[in-house]
């Protein structure tokens, strides 16, 4: 059965609901009483069942009636709130972000980040997923996410960036090595026969373009190849080599882990970016995007 009524007949039988009158629920709506009494009619048959029991002496709700007048003011609540939800929306202040990022991000980066969102749009949810870069740009021409904050390259054409974040390349190295102890800054003359636990090629490509890019690595002594930071450094804490790892590694807290300065490199050479789709149209991403610090506002 089709059923189809008007939200003025809602807000009728809401108005005599609550009145339990038909003259002061029409004084109430500023009509007349023959106009009011139509709408609940038309509305009981468009349910089909009666709401209301009435005779010259008094207006009650049915059991049917109490149940719709719940409903109705549900209804009604709903359609005052649409055109501001709507509102909201288009103009960024709620909504959904979707935001990927790599597990070193985590720390500082992205809580800085969140934190800011959290204060400036309280409304829009924001919906987390640790991944790698290659994970993040596949999910952002899926349209599973939103907002990436990963590592370069990444097609220019096809996303939008902003570098988010610059810092230093370190050697993680096991607590009590000799490179631990020697002090200073260690350079690659001190890694000619030290085994290293090295990023993929692949899977991490930015990672290892950058290492081989600043320092000559002897691929013979690589006794390992992965593609998660983290996994570098609990590898380092089992003693299995040493590591390239951003200086945010710090902040993971492993035991048995020492992080030595590493001579010669470039100022803060790791970089992280924020990356987002060009042909996106969600609102809470450019009134997120707008909010958030670039690194000349931000310390390294």
């Amino acid at each position: 059965m089709d059923i189809a009524f008007s939200f003025d007949q809602l807000r009728g039988f809401v108005a005599v609901a609550e009145e339990l009158h038909f003259g002061r629920a029409a004084e109430r709506l500023s009509m007349t009483q023959p106009p009011l009494s139509r709408q609940i009619q038309k509305l009981e048959r468009a349910v089909g069942a009666r709401l209301l029991d009435r005779d010259r002496r008094r207006v009650a709700l049915t059991p049917a009636g109490q149940a719709f007048l719940t409903e109705a003011r549900r209804l009604l609540a709903l359609a005052d709130s649409a055109p501001d939800l709507a509102r909201r929306i288009s103009a960024g202040s709620r909504g959904r972000l979707r935001i990927g990022f790599t597990a070193v991000a985590s720390y500082g980066v992205l809580g800085a980040m969140l934190a800011t969102l959290e204060e400036e749009f309280p409304e829009v949810d924001v919906e987390l997923f640790e991944m790698v870069t290659r994970e993040q740009v596949a999910a952002l021409l899926n349209g599973e996410l939103d907002l990436g904050l990963a590592r370069p390259p990444f097609d220019t054409e096809v996303f939008a960036s902003r570098p988010q974040h610059r810092e230093r390349l370190l050697l993680a190295v096991p607590t009590g090595h000799p490179l631990a102890r020697a002090g200073g800054a260690v350079g690659a003359a001190d890694l000619v026969d030290v085994p290293l636990i090295m990023h993929s090629p692949t899977r991490a490509r930015y990672f290892y373009d950058l290492v081989v890019g600043l320092l000559p690595i002897a691929h013979q002594n690589v006794v390992h190849t992965v593609s998660q930071v983290l996994t570098m450094v609990w590898l380092v804490a089992a003693g299995r080599g040493v590591a390239f790892v951003p200086a945010s590694a710090t902040g993971l807290g492993i035991a048995g882990v020492t992080y030595v300065e590493l001579d010669g490199l470039p100022e803060d050479p790791v970089e992280l970016h924020l990356i987002w789709p060009r042909d996106s149209d969600n609102p809470a991403l450019r009134r997120a995007l707008e909010t958030w610090p670039t690194p000349e506002d931000t310390p390294h």
